[in-house]
C-alpha cells in the first residue's frame, strides 16, 4: 500500500489517499506535482483505493507539499518519512 500525503497551507494535519500499486501511486504523485508546477489555481480531485468512499478535492494553490511513501504490511502503524522531534 502506498500513501500520498498532501500538506495544506495553514493546516496542521495533512490529507492523504492510498494506492495499491506503485505505478498508480507514482502517477498520482506526478499529477499533483504537475498541478503545482502549472502555477494556475485549480481543483484537484483524488480518490482513495483503500477506502472507495473516500474522496478529496483540493485547491492546488493551497498545497504546501506532497510526499509519497510505502506503508509496510507488517505493522499496523506507519512511520512517516521526514524529520521527527525527540523530546528529552
Amino acid at each position: 500500500m502506498y500513501i500520498l500525503e498532501i500538506s495544506l497551507k495553514f493546516t496542521p494535519m495533512p490529507v492523504s489517499v492510498q494506492r495499491k500499486e506503485a505505478e498508480a501511486a507514482q502517477a498520482t504523485y506526478q499529477q499533483v506535482v504537475e498541478a503545482l508546477q502549472s502555477g494556475q489555481p485549480s481543483v484537484l480531485e483524488l480518490n482513495c483505493e483503500f477506502q472507495a468512499e473516500k474522496k478529496l478535492a483540493v485547491l492546488t494553490s493551497e498545497i504546501a507539499s506532497v510526499q509519497l511513501y510505502e506503508k509496510s504490511g507488517g505493522s499496523a502503524t506507519v512511520k512517516r518519512p521526514g524529520f521527527a522531534v525527540i523530546g528529552e
